[in-house]
This record gives structure tokens, sequence and C-alpha cells, in this order.
């Protein structure tokens, strides 16, 4: 029987019959049955080991079925361990072990990152380049970063890191962390760049930031604080395409009182900015700044605004400059990053 069932496999394998294979063989169809059978189920046609826990679940079968069901929708939301081990048929311990031991697989989470349309897109494949020759050489050292962000007063939380160390299960209550559905924000502004940063800024509660309030604020706060830190040195400064800050009369403004600045669209159908829209992937306040700055002023809730305020001016003090310098010098390697993806989405969070 043992010398026979490579022949029983590699004529099941080849689409024969069980009862051609039990005739050609010259042995009953029960022995052809239990050969193939022992091989779905072990993926071997040798004995099953005496000792050991028999590979009862991760069969060749089992991970086809597994397999099949991830290739046809990766999600896990679709896909689950609890839902394929239902479907299968065997337990969630089972078919993670078929996903990483057998399949390789590994689990990846989602990113949540801008909407990028098409037209989107081909702007930042075409001006990413143009960027890069610009600011080569390290003149992107010369740039000052500017952008808003709101701060709300609840706790910011990391879904990912915020975790608890403990020997039991805590209670519900010790591992919630309550957020109400409206809560009280402020809006704040700065500007980065090499070696420096501005102050931290506040919109004032109930402000409508159209055009000509950006504008004055740009006059009274921002440019005051550049010609006193720096003086006759040439800089660079650049700001999203919000709709108060690509009106003509704004940019008009800017490039009265500065001594560079990176365009923007003054609208789609006027294409002749510099700075792609939609790319907060770009902007160092976007991806590293604001991030540290929600870490380490919203820690805790806070009860007022006034209370907020406070957290936000102290924090900002003491983020380092040497980290603001880090992410100003990744905006190049970015630059580079968006142009190898066509000007798609090129951040793994």
């Amino acid at each position: 029987m043992k010398d026979l069932r490579p022949a029983i496999i590699r004529a099941h394998n080849r689409g024969k019959k069980q009862n051609e294979i039990a005739d050609f063989l010259g042995i009953s169809q029960g022995t052809v049955s239990k050969a193939i059978k022992r091989f779905e189920e072990t993926g071997s046609n040798k004995d099953r080991a005496e000792r050991g826990r028999l590979r009862t679940a991760r069969t060749p079968v089992n991970k086809r079925k597994i397999k099949g069901r991830i290739q046809r929708n990766p999600s896990s939301r679709k896909n689950s361990t609890r839902k394929m081990a239902a479907a299968v048929g065997t337990s969630k311990s089972s078919v993670h072990r078929i996903l990483r031991k057998d399949l390789n697989l590994k689990y990846r989470r989602e990113a949540e990152a801008q909407n990028l349309e098409e037209r989107k897109i081909q702007k930042r494949a075409e001006r990413c380049p143009i960027l890069l020759r610009r600011f080569g050489q390290r003149r992107h050292r010369l740039i000052l970063f500017s952008n808003e962000v709101w701060m709300d007063i609840e706790q910011a939380r990391n879904a990912q890191n915020d975790r608890n160390w403990s020997e039991e299960p805590l209670p519900l209550q010790d591992r919630i962390v309550p957020r109400q559905q409206h809560p009280q924000q402020v809006m704040c502004w700065a500007g980065v760049g090499y070696g420096v940063k501005t102050p931290l800024f506040f919109v004032p509660a109930g402000t409508s930031i159209n055009g000509e309030v950006y504008r004055e604020f740009l006059r009274t706060k921002v440019f005051p604080w550049a010609r006193r830190t720096y003086g006759n040195c040439p800089w660079v400064f650049m700001q999203d395409p919000a709709p108060s800050h690509k009106a003509i009369e704004t940019q008009d403004l800017i490039r009265a009182n500065v001594p560079e600045f990176i365009e923007v669209d003054i609208s789609p159908q006027r294409n002749n900015g510099e700075w792609p829209a939609t790319s907060p992937d770009l902007n160092p306040l976007d991806y590293s700044i604001w991030n540290e700055l929600k870490t380490r002023a919203c820690a805790k809730k806070h009860q007022t605004v006034e209370a907020l305020k406070r957290s936000l001016l102290k924090a900002w003090d003491e983020i380092p400059q040497e980290m603001i310098n880090r992410a100003v010098d990744d905006f190049p390697k970015r630059l580079r990053k968006c142009i190898q993806a066509n000007g798609g989405y090129f951040e793994d969070k």
C-alpha cells in the first residue's frame, strides 16, 4: 500500500477517477480513497507521525479556500479570521496560522490620506520635479512652511499606541477615553523652517478666515516677525491653496513683502501655481509638527479653550528646533517619493 501511494496521488492529480486508478493498479477503490483523503488532509503521502499534534486544520484544501477568499477581497472587514473560520469550518487560531505560516501574509493597517483625484495626481506629478529643481542644493532650508490647524479640548488618542499594561483585564471604565460630540476648539496658525519657527498664533473665536482677515493677519503678525527674524537674508514663503490664500489680492500682497514665495493656483482654470493642491504629505507641519504639538499639549482633556491655549503655547515652545529641522529636511525626500509614485500616494503609515 505504502509503495502505491505516490502512484495513486500522481494519477489523482492528473484527473483520473478513483475507480480508474483502482483498476489500473489492481487495488480496491477504498484503498485509493484513503490515500487521496490522507493526502488532502496532510499534504503528504507518508504515514502520519505517531507523536505530536496532528495538523488537521492546515490542510491543502483549507489553505486553498482561505487563499481564494483573500485574493478575492483582502480587506479584514470582509475576511476577518472569525468569518473565514466559520466559512472553512475551523478555528480562528488555525486560520491565523494558515495566513501567517503557510501563506506568509502579514496584517497591514489601512491608512487615511488626502483625497487625490486624477487631476490633482497629475498636478503633483508635474509640480514635484519643478519644486525639487528649484529647491535643490539645500535651498529648501530657505522655505517658511505655514498652515492652520484646529485643536480641540479633548484628550488626544493614538489608537495604535495607546495601550495599558496590566496583570488582569482592566474594567471598561478604566479603558474609556470619553469624547464630546462637538468639543470646543481653537484654530492655530504657525510657520516652520530650518532653524526658525514663528510664534503660535490663535484665530479669535467666531472669526471667519476670509481673504481680508488673512491679509490683515499677514500684515500685522507674519511680515513683522519675518523682518525681525530674517532681516536681509533670503527666504521663501509657502502656503497651501486655501480660498483666503489663493486670492489675487493675497498673492499680490505676499509678492510685495517677501523675497520669494511659492505661488498657488488662483482657480482650477488658472493653472499658474507651483504648489500642488491637496498635498499635506509635502508640508512639514502636516506630516510631522502638528501631530507632535497635539501629542505634547493634549495628553489630557482641558476644561476650557483658554486652558487648551496655555498648553498649546507651552508645548509649542518646547518642540525642539532639531525636530523641526529634521522634518524640513524630509521635504526633498518626500518630493522624490511623490515623483516615484507619479503624483499618487506614497506615505506608508
